[in-house]
């Protein structure tokens, strides 16, 4: 496999409080990397240092691009842009995600206004090409976001991700917010758009059930460190940490029969 990003070392504190401590991992294309870890284990600070939403205290993010390697904290602001287009983000609320004076056309077709790509009849014809692929009826792009149910909103969030025919896109928590049913269908649909387009996923998650189904590898992150990581099925079998031991225990089991006995953090090395 080609390796798509590389992080060595991140760190990242707030007012001297440690958010990320010298986190490290690979991502290999078209695969899906899940970080999981409690409210406040540094996954969002650490994915939002990686994207340069926010800059990391030290630390190497070396990401693959179609022009080479770069290093993601060596660029301008500039120089970051032409990268937006192969770097995109799907956020956890559909509902805040959108502007809701848009229309669905208008927020499709500002990335490609942005980027200054194609003329007006070829944006359109774009926006209608992104709403078969997140399987939305093309008379979408007329209405608002109001419009739409929670788990068509996140349709139109891909669709918006995808427009710019990214190469990695980060899901940060991008199916919590639905239910259960509708986050099935969003998963099977980013599972098929991954296998078409040739994606690559980094799936920022707390519902391990979920990433179990959905991700490859895994990394798991407490206090702000990457503490273990691995393959899904590795990791979840024979975890190593106290810490996965923990938030392994805690995964209610289908069968309603079988009770649910989390371990009890006092009695681990943590």
């Amino acid at each position: 496999m080609t390796t798509l990003l590389s992080v060595e070392g991140l760190s990242k504190s707030f007012a001297g409080v440690p958010a990320v401590r010298s986190a490290s991992f690979v991502l290999e294309e078209s695969t899906t990397l899940g970080i999981v870890g409690e409210s406040g284990s540094g996954k969002t600070t650490l994915v939002r240092s990686i994207l340069r939403a926010v800059s990391p205290d030290s630390g190497l993010v070396r990401y693959k691009s179609l022009d080479g390697w770069r290093d993601l904290q060596e660029l301008s602001a500039k120089e970051l842009l032409p990268l937006r287009r192969e770097i995109q983000m799907i956020f956890q609320d559909p509902y805040a995600s959108l502007n809701p004076r848009m229309t669905v056309q208008s927020i499709l077709e500002e990335p490609l206004i942005i980027h200054r790509l194609g003329d007006k009849a070829w944006r359109r014809r774009r926006v209608t090409e992104m709403l078969e692929h997140v399987q939305l009826e093309p008379q979408s792009a007329m209405r608002y976001p109001h419009a739409f149910s929670g788990g068509q909103r996140q349709r139109i969030s891909i669709a918006r991700a995808l427009i710019l025919e990214p190469r990695l896109v980060v899901c940060d928590e991008c199916v919590s917010a639905l239910d259960m049913s509708v986050q099935a269908q969003i998963l099977d649909l980013l599972r098929s758009l991954q296998t078409h387009l040739g994606l690559t996923y980094l799936f920022v998650a707390h519902d391990l059930g979920v990433v179990r189904e959905f991700c490859d590898r895994v990394l798991v992150m407490y206090q702000g460190r990457i503490v273990e990581q691995g393959p899904v099925d590795q990791v979840f079998d024979d975890p190593q940490h106290d810490y996965t031991r923990l938030l392994l225990s805690a995964i209610p089991s289908p069968d309603p029969d079988i009770r649910l006995e989390p371990l009890d953090r006092a009695t681990l090395n943590l």
